[in-house]
């Protein structure tokens, strides 16, 4: 198993946000090198503003990751905009749990190289991402609701 070091910073006002335990778990179940990451949870202002600033988009998306450092273990910040998370919660019609999971799973793959500029990174990640996630005991990410 790696090793993860993991510090979580809640900065939302959102009254239902997973435990820290919850964000280990979801994170290690995702690993494939050691990795020390700062998961900050924020609000849309501050989420719109990182994303302005780093990605030129002006709105706040759900996750956002930042590797500073590919070595053993990676160093990496994550931010993830619990406000968006819950709207794409109820419009997916997914469980709040299930999301947040997902996009941590999502997260620490990015962290860790994979990506989904192509369609096949994205076959590739998309895959990966319903095997985490079916091995938590969630449903798969992707799966077509009516």
């Amino acid at each position: 198993m790696h090793k993860l070091s993991l510090a979580v910073q809640y900065a939302s006002h959102s009254s239902d946000l997973p435990t820290r335990p919850q964000f280990r778990r979801w994170f290690q179940r995702a690993l494939e090198q050691d990795v020390q990451v700062s998961l900050r949870i924020v609000d849309e202002v501050e989420g719109r503003a990182l994303n302005l600033a780093y990605r030129e988009k002006d709105y706040a998306t759900n996750v956002l990751t930042f590797v500073y450092d590919d070595n053993d273990p990676l160093y990496a910040d994550v931010v993830i905009c619990a406000p968006v998370v819950e709207k794409e919660a109820i419009e997916q019609g997914k469980s709040l749990e299930s999301h947040y999971a997902h996009l941590s799973l999502h997260a620490a793959l990015h962290l860790q190289g994979y990506d989904h500029e192509t369609d096949t990174e994205a076959e590739e990640m998309e895959a990966r991402e319903t095997a985490l996630m079916l091995k938590l005991g969630y449903p798969a990410p992707y799966a077509v609701t009516p």
